[in-house]
């Protein structure tokens, strides 16, 4: 993979329904979903003009999961709602271990001394829900959960400066990537008329024909209100050392000691929403509190006193 200094357009309709001759949410979208994909290993390389980095997986596994992320049925891993014309998806992906490596290129902009990144994890999981629209299979929102278990990373002074450079080599992008992203978001108010589909969707348990009401309950207790990226890790022990007399003349002088600092996390998370807009609930967010509630009232005055003085210009 490659780094594109200019974000490509987006990728448009499902391949897999215009290979079925179909534009709409339907049976070949079903069979592809429904696959339980196992891999031993995969490895991903990562070219950046700054840096380049590799991935490597094993043991990886990837299946869809009901909406409490337990695998079941296949017909229970997807809510389909004909009134908002939207079906929720939920899947899982599974590892044994995770091995990331990152080193800068040869560049004159980098520092010549520098340090290859490295990161080894033990297993774990990413869960993944998908909203899309049946009657073209575009993704209005999607939520994404790493989790990771117990993280043991040693890290050193000039491998904590490259991981700076690395972080500022890919903001540029990044940020073109999300302005892309929010224009071509969708209103989060918007609701996609029903479409008339020749396919059956399951989108209950097992037993009788439940009515609209029903689907319409079920379908808001798992909805994304809008696209969210989440990070968890149970148990983080970060040890940071200095290498600095590794640099000095090839022999360690005498009174010359590095120093080390140990950090430990505890249930640590981060949860990014990108097209969150200011003023707007975040009673739907993951981990809401009363405390928000104070943010959202400062937050709307802002957005009001900023409106007040376009509308004045």
């Amino acid at each position: 993979m490659r780094t594109c200094e200019e974000p490509r357009p987006p990728n448009g309709q499902s391949p897999i329904a215009l290979a079925a001759g179909q534009s709409e949410y339907g049976f070949a979208e079903k069979v592809v979903e429904g696959m339980f994909i196992v891999v031993n290993s995969i490895t991903i390389k990562i070219h950046s003009k700054a840096f380049h980095a590799s991935f490597e997986l094993w043991q990886l596994q990837g299946y869809s999961v009901n909406p409490n992320w337990q695998q079941s049925d296949l017909r229970l891993t997807r809510i389909t709602d004909p009134q908002r014309g939207e079906v929720l998806t939920f899947k899982e992906l599974t590892w044994q271990t995770l091995r990331i490596e990152a080193d800068a290129t040869d560049n004159g902009d980098q520092d010549p001394v520098t340090t290859p990144l490295r990161l080894i994890t033990n297993q774990g999981r990413i869960q993944i829900s998908l909203k899309r629209r049946t009657k073209d299979c575009n993704v209005v929102a999607s939520k994404l959960m790493f989790l990771l278990d117990d993280l043991l990373w040693v890290l050193t002074d000039s491998q904590l400066k490259a991981m700076m450079k690395y972080a500022e080599s890919l903001s540029e992008a990044m940020e073109k990537s999300a302005q892309q992203r929010k224009s071509l978001a969708p209103e989060s108010v918007q609701i996609t008329p029903p479409t008339p589909s020749t396919q059956q969707s399951w989108s209950q348990p097992f037993g009788g024909s439940p009515n609209a009401s029903s689907i319409g309950q079920y379908f808001d207790k798992h909805d994304m209100k809008e696209s969210s990226y989440h990070l968890l890790i149970s148990r983080l022990d970060l040890h940071i050392c200095d290498d600095s007399h590794t640099r000095e003349s090839g022999t360690l002088k005498h009174g010359m000691l590095g120093g080390a600092m140990q950090l430990t996390f505890r249930r640590m998370a981060f949860d990014y929403y990108p097209f969150h807009r200011a003023g707007d609930a975040c009673k739907h967010w993951v981990r809401y509190s009363e405390a928000m509630e104070t943010r959202g009232q400062w937050a709307k005055k802002l957005v009001s006193e900023f409106q007040s003085k376009i509308e004045k210009l």
